[in-house]
């Protein structure tokens, strides 16, 4: 069985993706990362509350040590949300948009994730308290494709990541938009995660010209390869997409080196 998000819910936020994680629901696209706009929390469901629950979440420094869950009845599905510390409570009806709480970063982002509202459907017979065992999902919007040169100026840093300046969204707030991909668009993480994803029309896994992975049913196991910028190795590219802005995100200590304004060409490189 397949849950779709119908393009109101999505362009409540600023950005989704649903591959872009190292854990099992994202390792199929049965999940879903929702980006929204900062300080804010909207629900992306409508139902009763079910539950509330603190899980403890792996040590990371820069990181709370809690994470929370909430499970709601939709009516067809029980929703399962991560990453929110709940100002609702079981028994509470919520509508899509209503506000759920406060965004927790939790030790499951690698450091250079934004806060985020992951979501994930379970059957009513399933656990939902399990990490595996979520329905696939689907989008009910069709990402623009859009084309890169692999090349590009810094446009903004962190300690680890670099955003360049291109792609740009070509009319921000209009679509959703990704790194095109043979007619598609890629999602994910490239290539520190094992898989990504293939939105869209498109049937070959290509980064920049280059072929990178073998498609199957939308989900891409990525080659072994090392991306580079400027010659120099990073960890990899963060890929999703988005309405507000666009730019190839590069992930990892050595991509948080670089230095806004710099000019910086990108490329793929097959592991011997």
């Amino acid at each position: 069985m397949t849950v779709s998000l119908d393009s109101d819910t999505l362009f409540q936020y600023r950005r989704f993706t649903l591959y872009n994680s190292p854990y099992v629901a994202h390792d199929t696209g049965a999940a879903i990362d929702l980006y929204p706009e900062a300080g804010t929390a909207p629900s992306p469901v409508a139902g009763e509350v079910i539950d509330t629950r603190t899980v403890d979440a792996p040590p990371k420094p820069y990181a709370e040590a809690h994470d929370h869950l909430i499970l709601v009845d939709t009516g067809t599905h029980v929703a399962r949300l991560l990453h929110v510390e709940p100002t609702v409570e079981a028994g509470d009806h919520i509508e899509r948009g209503d506000p759920l709480g406060t965004l927790v970063r939790a030790g499951f982002f690698a450091p250079w994730v934004p806060n985020h509202i992951h979501l994930g459907f379970r059957d009513y017979d399933a656990n939902p308290y399990r990490a595996s065992g979520s329905l696939r999902l689907t989008v009910a919007v069709n990402p623009t494709p859009l084309s890169w040169d692999g090349t590009g100026t810094v446009l903004e840093t962190g300690e680890t990541w670099a955003r360049l300046d291109s792609p740009s969204h070509p009319d921000p707030g209009s679509t959703f938009v990704g790194l095109e991909s043979d007619g598609g668009v890629l999602d994910g993480g490239f290539p520190h995660y094992e898989r990504g994803g293939l939105l869209g029309d498109g049937t070959r896994a290509v980064f920049a010209g280059t072929e990178v992975g073998s498609d199957s049913d939308r989900t891409v196991t990525w080659d072994d390869v090392t991306v580079e910028a400027n010659g120099e190795p990073v960890r990899g590219v963060a890929l999703y997409c988005a309405r507000d802005s666009f730019g190839i995100k590069l992930v990892g200590e050595t991509a948080g080196d670089l230095e806004a304004g710099q000019a910086v060409s990108v490329t793929v490189c097959p592991d011997d």
